[in-house]
């Protein structure tokens, strides 16, 4: 497999970006391949190589690359305009379409990222509380603004510490951190500052370190614990939303939080974030509250009229059920193939998103950090050379989508087997 126009690219864009990426997680050494085009589960580089994609854009690709309904819609939007400055039809109708699958959801904003739709959460949250601490998973990951980049500790309820230079420790003195599925942390810490915690913000699904699974009851108690304590309740889907089910991580496990924020798969692969909550929290935002927020692209006219059309394909009634199915069969399937070669791997996964961890199925980030992540990424380049694209990192969940073909599944798993041995 010849790279040789993506490295000199990449030795070009080194003296231009930072690292030669723009953003770190693309960032595959010693030199990542260069994109030249996508269709359906394949991705293509400027050298002429293809690839199965079980990346998909770090989630948002669930009906795979180049939709043609999608094209279309976004097409049909750009012959009228694609950025007005004022409010749109379209951004009333999805907002109604996603208040309408998400019990949690009163009302909501459109921002343009997930990690504007979390920071503002937590702005509401702390805002309508009147509280100033919030409480985070170790190892959720909830985008790159700086009260949520804090570095992960070792014991049960840990201060938050800056994750990178630049962020003051004054940003992250009221992050508090536990581990996941471990409700004894999250009631000894809510009891600790009781009365200075205004939210909990959690991945129902930590899917940027896997995935790791909620234990059975654990969301239950997690829901019980934050409104026994008046703690509001934010689930961050920007991962799980929609993917998991049309209404989420909250629908598949039937627990519905105060807030809820979404990104992703909502934007059809353009750039959408969204926040929401109960109408007394998300009614605190300007102009009709005191809680500031404000974006220039917010409810951008192309990424509203590709969300429509992701949720008219994905409300079909067969479309999660089969995409789940063949999830639960790709799991089974690498299964076996890691119990008939007597590895100490574990397949994890849930609905159409998986993972082969390098070791003991991990129950939380600290887990997940024994893990031999040196050995995945020997993995992940003979992956590569059978001509497989999964994340280029133990700590990132590999996904499905509508896409991916019988044999495309038939080929990943002969890939598989061949590189596992």
């Amino acid at each position: 497999m010849s790279l040789d126009k993506s490295r000199e690219l990449y030795n070009k864009a080194r003296t231009l970006l930072p690292g030669g990426v723009s953003s770190p997680v693309r960032a595959i050494k010693p030199y990542p391949f260069y994109t030249e085009s996508a269709c359906g589960s394949k991705i293509t580089d400027i050298d002429g190589n293809e690839y199965i994609d079980y990346c998909l854009a770090y989630g948002p690709k669930i009906l795979g690359h180049a939709h043609p309904q999608i094209k279309q819609a976004i097409i049909s939007q750009l012959d009228k305009g694609w950025l007005y400055g004022t409010p749109t039809e379209l951004e009333v109708n999805l907002a109604e379409r996603i208040a309408g699958l998400y019990p949690s959801i009163d009302m909501l904003r459109f921002v343009s990222t997930g990690t504007e739709a979390t920071m503002s959460a937590l702005r509401a949250a702390r805002g309508f509380t009147g509280k100033n601490k919030f409480i985070k998973i170790e190892g959720g990951f909830h985008g790159a603004h700086d009260s949520v980049l804090v570095k992960a500790g070792s014991g049960a309820t840990t201060l938050g510490k800056p994750d990178s230079l630049g962020i003051p420790e004054d940003f992250t003195k009221h992050t508090l951190q536990i581990p996941f599925n471990d409700i004894e942390a999250l009631t000894a810490v809510i009891e600790k500052s009781k009365d200075d915690v205004a939210a909990l913000i959690i991945e129902p699904v930590l899917g940027n370190i896997g995935p790791v699974l909620p234990e059975s009851d654990y969301l239950m108690d997690v829901r019980k614990v934050t409104e026994e304590n008046n703690v509001v309740l934010i689930f961050d889907e920007v991962i799980t939303g929609f993917r998991l089910a049309m209404g989420g991580a909250q629908e598949y496990f039937g627990v519905t939080p105060d807030m809820t924020t979404l990104g992703k798969i909502i934007g059809g692969g353009l750039p959408i974030g969204v926040f929401g909550g109960k109408k007394d929290i998300i009614e605190m935002i300007a102009p009709s509250g005191s809680v500031y927020q404000a974006g220039t692209f917010s409810g951008s006219p192309a990424s509203v009229a590709a969300g429509l059309t992701v949720l008219d394909i994905l409300e079909k009634e067969e479309v999660h059920k089969n995409l789940n199915a063949t999830g639960d069969m790709l799991r089974s399937r690498l299964s076996e193939i890691v119990t008939d070669m007597r590895l100490d791997y574990n397949v994890v996964g849930i609905a159409s998103m998986f993972k082969i961890f390098f070791g003991e199925k991990p129950l939380n980030y600290q887990e997940v950090l024994k893990c031999d992540k040196e050995g995945y990424l020997k993995f992940f380049f003979k992956m590569l050379e059978s001509g497989v694209f999964l994340p280029p990192s133990q700590f990132e969940t590999n996904f499905i989508s509508t896409a991916h073909t019988e044999d495309d599944i038939e080929k990943t798993l002969l890939a598989y087997e061949a590189n596992l041995k």
